[in-house]
């Protein structure tokens, strides 16, 4: 997921501020419109995937609670249950456990996103009779977001032996461009969450989690407020997201810098990426998986490669250089290996913030693109068809192996 061809904000101050019920429904402002994002629910393929899902009940569900809620709380649990519900269907369904729901393949991670739209254009305009503050809404937002995209729901079990590998995928995105994309990142992580591997070290526990693709959510800090307490228990983590075609490419660098393409709500940033004390910021970090293990292996029917190249305004200098060998000293990020879109900034927030609580020398990650998912041949409407289900399912199949040499050579 990169330009080349390709906000769970941090909202603390509306999360506390958002605990206090208004005393007149005048406290209330009137409610948003939906987003361009979820403005796409509606038309047929949307539509389709949730029917043919099972996924339609989800945000119907949710709306009836709410009109069931008498008060701010009560909205909020109800926000919650439905959300970790949501994500915990999801994942059983990618994982064979329940009910099938309809003839889709459970691999697909189409439904969860669609559902997740409905929920929240639903919290979004909805208007109830005691009132609600917009920072209310934007925490009753900020909850479902978070709870539906499995990021409160990270569970290593405890004691010795078990090794802790985190992993995160992404949203479908381009979908003016095509509708019907699912994003096997997202598929990936559904199908991971709560497995656990064997590896020739033991048993290796995988916890997964879903990302926005919004550059807002980034800005507002989701993957750090995500991550954070986890990687000081992790024994690696992987960032994945949809790449190139017909290849894995390890990351072997990554870049501070946005380069505009238009995220799933049609807005674009340019600018260098934004984090916490700038001042400290390096222009680059370094993937610590053992790629070269990594690529050197057999891990499934995709190539595998060690990309090393970047874009760089070299030090002195005033425009844009390709690097297939890596920056040099003293450059000025503009791509890095994964390119200067939001798979990028994973990367390098979730590098970044590995370095910055002192685990580079001790904790093996980075970023992981996988092939682009393709539709079989000559398929230009239909929703689904065999070899869009086997490529998903191989490239699902090949993280898995990814992430056990990595565990094994870590």
């Amino acid at each position: 997921m990169n330009s080349i061809r390709v906000r769970i904000g941090v909202l603390g101050l509306a999360l506390l501020t958002g605990l206090a019920t208004p005393t007149a429904a005048s406290a209330a402002e009137a409610a948003p419109s939906p987003t361009v994002e979820e403005r796409r629910l509606d038309r047929a393929v949307p539509q389709e995937i949730l029917r043919r899902s099972g996924f339609d009940t989800a945000a119907p569900r949710l709306s009836r609670a709410l009109d069931a809620a008498r008060s701010y709380g009560e909205a909020r649990r109800a926000v919650t249950h439905e959300g970790a519900q949501l994500w915990r269907r999801a994942v059983d369904r990618a994982q064979g456990r329940g009910p099938a729901g309809g003839d889709l393949s459970p691999d697909d991670d189409r439904p969860l996103y669609w559902a997740r739209l409905g929920m929240t254009r639903d919290v979004r305009t909805w208007e109830p009779e005691f009132g609600l503050t917009d920072g209310q809404r934007a925490a009753l937002l900020d909850e479902l977001e978070r709870t539906s995209r499995g990021q409160t729901a990270i569970d290593y079990p405890h004691g010795k032996g078990l090794k802790r590998i985190l992993v995160t995928g992404f949203d479908p995105f381009t979908l003016d461009r095509d509708i019907r994309i699912s994003n096997p990142s997202g598929a990936t992580a559904l199908a991971l969450d709560g497995t656990v591997i064997e590896t020739a070290d033991g048993p290796a526990r995988i916890e997964a989690v879903v990302f926005p693709v919004r550059w807002q959510d980034f800005t507002d800090g989701t993957v750090e407020r995500t991550l954070r307490p986890y990687l000081p228990k992790a024994d690696l983590f992987t960032t994945v997201s949809q790449g190139r075609v017909g290849r894995f490419d390890v990351e072997r660098t990554n870049g501070a810098w946005r380069g505009g393409f238009a995220d799933n709500d049609n807005i674009g940033r340019t600018e260098t990426v934004p984090v916490t004390d700038p001042a400290s910021q390096p222009q680059w970090t370094t993937t610590t998986l053992p790629y070269r293990a990594i690529v050197a292996s057999d891990t499934g029917r995709f190539p595998v490669y060690d990309n090393t190249g970047v874009t760089e305004i070299p030090a002195g200098g005033t425009e844009p250089v390709v690097r297939p060998e890596g920056p040099t000293p003293g450059s000025t990020a503009r791509a890095g290996g994964g390119g200067d879109y939001l798979s990028n900034e994973i990367a390098y927030r979730a590098t970044l913030l590995r370095d910055r609580l002192g685990l580079h020398d001790v904790l093996p990650g980075g970023h992981v693109h996988t092939p682009v998912l393709q539709f079989g041949a000559g398929n230009t409407t239909e929703v689904t068809d065999p070899e869009f289900v086997r490529n998903r399912l191989d490239i699902i199949a090949q993280v898995r192996t990814i992430l056990r040499v990595a565990a094994e050579e870590s």
